[in-house]
């Protein structure tokens, strides 16, 4: 395989559907082809798929469930997306970083900004309203974190490699 591989977290199933329900209401269509997603690593290489399985299967059995809770609607210019408040999981994150020095893409070697995108690739003043109206009713709430998830990058959908659930 020469995919990058894309390591994500998996939300709980209920927090899943109300984030994939408005992305599908309005991520552009024809950019939709993946379910809504919380990133922690963009681009690891393929070569490494055995290493990854590994330390993902043996993280989720060390650990329980992160605490996370969605604080916030951020509009990112011809996005928006909501932030994901969570440094149980940055810190899972980070393991798994030291883990992969060496590996690391500059976009990886930096800590992320944890959000999920329900809107991207479209014009500013869009982005701008859909903020607006979702900050109209927004407020903090707990977000599920279930496990994590490898994927192959294809230019379009993903490949899903494995999903590991964490213990508990």
């Amino acid at each position: 395989m020469t995919a990058p591989i894309i390591i994500t977290a998996d939300m709980g199933k209920a927090d899943q559907a109300w984030a994939n329900g408005l992305r599908r209401a309005h991520f552009p269509a024809e950019r939709n082809h993946v379910d809504a997603h919380i990133t922690l690593f963009h681009h690891l290489p393929p070569s490494h798929l055995p290493e990854i399985k590994s330390r993902l299967a043996s993280l989720v059995q060390n650990y329980p469930a992160p605490t996370a809770d969605l604080s916030d609607v951020m509009l990112l210019g011809k996005a928006v997306a909501f932030r994901v408040d969570s440094p149980e999981l940055l810190s899972l994150r980070d393991e798994l970083a030291d883990a992969f020095r060496g590996l690391l893409i500059p976009q990886d070697q930096a800590t992320p900004k944890l959000h999920i995108t329900i809107q991207n690739k479209v014009e500013p003043p869009v982005a701008k309203a859909l903020h607006a109206h979702l900050l109209e009713s927004f407020r903090p709430r707990p977000l599920a974190i279930s496990g994590l998830s490898a994927h192959y990058y294809r230019d379009g959908p993903w490949e899903l490699i494995g999903r590991w659930s964490f213990r508990g």
